[in-house]
């Protein structure tokens, strides 16, 4: 995959970038660690300019994000709450978990939102209780757009200090997603275990 990605960056320049970061935002497993990591190296190599790219990456994503956003948003709660009655213990949660995470996402959503794009793996998913929340649009979009600018701007920054040793920091970053997985697997089967309904 890092051959295909270096080739798509080195070919279609910002525009390919930008829909790489797009489809990694879209569809997760296309890590972005990868393509901002190259994105860098080509900076460093005198072929981009290593801010264009990181605002071409940050487009990108926050395109996915929007996509996601308002998916979520036109799914709405209220679509879920058959589903989440039913298969509670699955999905870890009962509606009044659900009216609590709303009242919390009112007050910190800015938070969730901008630390989460920060993430790896997690962040591709941070639209999508965004949306279900019905967060505002504005405070969605300054929040996401100020979270991806960093996630991208340290993944670009890292591929272009590190030049060709661009694969020691996305060897790094690959133990870093698969720790987290880890801990949420973990989280979900311990949820799992342990659940009730609230009375």
């Amino acid at each position: 995959m890092t051959g295909w990605v270096q080739q798509l960056i080195a070919d279609g320049g910002y525009l390919g970038l930008f829909l790489l970061m797009f489809g990694e935002t879209v569809f997760p497993p296309i890590p972005s660690e990868v393509i901002m990591s190259m994105a860098g190296l080509q900076a460093a190599k005198g072929t981009m300019l290593l801010p264009a790219a990181i605002l071409a990456g940050t487009a990108g994503a926050m395109l996915g994000n929007i996509v996601w956003y308002l998916a979520a948003r036109r799914l709405g709660l209220d679509r879920l709450r058959p589903l989440i009655e039913r298969h509670g213990r699955w999905l870890t949660m009962d509606w009044a978990e659900v009216d609590r995470g709303e009242r919390w996402f009112m007050r910190h959503g800015h938070l969730f939102v901008c630390i989460g794009r920060m993430l790896p793996t997690a962040r591709s998913l941070v639209s999508v209780p965004a949306g279900l929340m019905r967060m505002r649009f504005l405070p969605f979009l300054l929040w996401s757009s100020v979270g991806t600018l960093g996630w991208s701007t340290m993944l670009a920054v890292g591929g272009w200090v590190l030049g060709t040793r661009f694969a020691a920091m996305e060897a790094w970053l690959g133990v870093a997603s698969t720790v987290l997985l880890a801990v949420l697997g973990g989280f979900y089967v311990w949820r799992v275990l342990t659940w009730k309904p609230s009375r």
